[in-house]
């Protein structure tokens, strides 16, 4: 059986950028929803019970169709957001460093740049998704609860959650105040070490 993972913080660790009321709603009504739901598929198909989230979102054409819709959507969203509260930190913001910082430097021309294009594209989609920066530092988007995993590509190296149900409590409808107050909370060494991570 799935389980809700632990923050790596508490509630109340990413302050007046993201509040402590939105992430107990997110994280202990949203995401613990999905893992519910995700199990109550599993229960119906025993035979999937092996396989871990990242397995059966990126073969969903090998789950049984009676509970395939429920696997896409709530086994991408326990898999999405596991990933997206390793993404924030207390300590996160500023800049990344090292080959990370360097190699978007080269592609977009400038960190501002890379940050211009990654919140263009997250106020773009269209209701509720998620916008991904890649290995190749490319960006995409996706909608509902997909990610490129389940789209056969590879694990992105960052996510945002751009459901109004991670930010409407402290930004009403301005995706575009949370996209630029979330830039604040980003755990640039996680991704530097998916970066790296991806090129082994």
């Amino acid at each position: 059986m799935f389980s809700l993972p632990d923050l790596p913080y508490a509630y109340d660790a990413l302050g007046k950028y993201i509040s402590k009321d939105i992430m107990e709603l997110h994280h202990l009504k949203h995401h613990q929803t999905y893992v519910d739901n995700l199990n109550k598929a599993i229960e119906q198909a025993p035979e999937l019970s092996h396989k871990s989230v990242e397995e059966l979102i990126s073969h969903l054409d090998e789950v049984p169709e009676s509970v395939r819709t429920i696997v896409r959507n709530h086994g991408g969203g326990h898999y999405n957001h596991s990933q997206f509260w390793l993404w924030m930190s207390p300590e996160g913001g500023h800049t990344p460093s090292g080959e990370l910082a360097d190699s978007l430097n080269a592609k977009y021309g400038s960190f501002q740049a890379f940050t211009d294009s990654f919140s263009k594209q997250a106020l773009s989609v269209f209701g509720s998704g998620w916008a991904w920066l890649m290995p190749d530092l490319s960006i995409m988007t996706t909608p509902n609860q997909d990610s490129p995993l389940s789209m056969g590509k590879s694990s992105a190296i960052l996510g945002l959650d751009v459901w109004e149900h991670a930010y409407y409590l402290d930004y009403k409808s301005s995706r575009a105040d949370y996209v630029k107050a979330w830039w604040n909370v980003v755990n640039w060494p996680e991704v530097e070490k998916r970066f790296q991570t991806s090129k082994d």
